[in-house]
């Protein structure tokens, strides 16, 4: 697998406008069908890893192997939006809330946000940049999309021991022909979106 390096021309700009905490935040788990949605907040501490890069261009095995490097060289705070916060706010406010609870939970308040994507969450205080794949862009957002990646997919094979059939240990949530066999034959549980089309055309059909 080809993997650009990544450079620090975002961070060494906000720094160079004078911003000392400048926090990378990502969100894992918009568009599966089961499971919560994550947000990592990752500010660098150290020189990021080497092969750190877009979590979606890692291979597990790679993603696993960077945690504890990660962990290492970076503070870093992590919130999750359940399943009925999902159903209740939608997912895209879920998300914001997600990523703000990732924020809080950082050990000092960032004073600059570098942002994966293109949409802003109300609740920012601070300045920040809006990056469009900004997780193979930025060490700082592809630390948190990393982290986040990992996290994500490490509670759903949790789940995944609870309620075997769906594949989630494989497809993370996501609607995958096992995931669609699995609802046909066993159902939907209480960790499916009910607010998201397939469920709910299910449970009104």
């Amino acid at each position: 697998m080809s993997i650009l390096p990544l450079d620090y021309l975002h961070e060494r700009a906000a720094f160079d406008r004078g911003a000392r905490f400048v926090v990378g935040l990502d969100e894992v788990g918009r568009g599966p069908w089961a499971g919560p949605v994550v947000a990592c907040a990752a500010r660098l501490i150290g020189p990021a890893p080497a092969g750190l890069n877009d979590s979606k261009k890692l291979t597990a095995k790679r993603r696993e192997a960077l945690v504890p490097f990660l962990l290492a060289c970076c503070d870093v705070g992590f919130g999750e939006a359940t399943v009925a916060e999902i159903d209740a706010l939608n997912i895209r406010q879920a998300t914001h809330l997600a990523m703000r609870r990732a924020v809080e939970a950082l050990p000092t308040p960032p004073d600059h946000l570098l942002i994966d994507g293109n949409d802003c969450p109300a609740w920012v205080a601070c300045s920040f940049d809006l990056i469009i794949g900004g997780d193979g862009l930025s060490p700082s957002i592809a630390a948190a999309s990393v982290l986040a990646k990992t996290r994500r997919d490490q509670g759903m094979v949790a789940l995944a021991q609870q309620h075997p059939g769906y594949g989630w240990d494989s497809n993370a949530g996501y609607g995958t022909k096992a995931h669609q066999d699995g609802l046909a034959k066993h159902g939907v549980t209480q960790h499916h979106r009910r607010s998201f089309a397939p469920i709910r055309k299910m449970l009104c059909s």
